[in-house]
């Protein structure tokens, strides 16, 4: 269960990564002012797009999570069991608070690569691989 919630949260901070480097990438390295020699990673300020992710575990599992516009999130293990919760960003992480009883758990998402998927990786050191979902 806390693995699906650790999916979840590297695929929120992907996601956000992603988002940073296309708007960066669309103005002319010409016209771009340079950035403060203070400025925060991008991680620090991270906000996760809705979208939908695979979430690949270290043993290979798969599974799923579902990043809502409203701050929800749903993610769904590879038996079809879901937990639902609320999706928020902390200290520049992405932290999922799943519904009931669970405690919740937040990630610090890596830098993605040229197909957009990114790792993540728990405060409990767990690390999974999360891949936007394309269609």
């Amino acid at each position: 269960m806390k693995k699906i919630i650790l999916l979840a949260a590297l695929t929120a901070l992907s996601a956000c990564s992603q988002k940073t480097e296309e708007k960066a990438d669309a103005v002319p390295a010409e016209t771009a002012a340079p950035a403060p020699a203070a400025a925060a990673a991008p991680a620090a300020a991270s906000t996760t797009a809705p979208g939908t992710y695979d979430v690949k575990m270290a043993d290979g599992t798969m599974a799923t999570t579902v990043i809502n516009a409203d701050g929800t999130y749903v993610d769904t293990d590879p038996k079809g069991k879901q937990v639902k919760g609320r999706y928020a960003t902390h200290d520049g992480k992405d932290c999922f608070d799943p519904e009931g009883d669970e405690m919740g758990m937040c990630w610090a998402v890596g830098k993605p690569g040229a197909d957009g998927s990114f790792t993540a990786t728990a405060d409990d050191g767990t690390v999974v691989t999360v891949t936007p979902k394309k269609g």
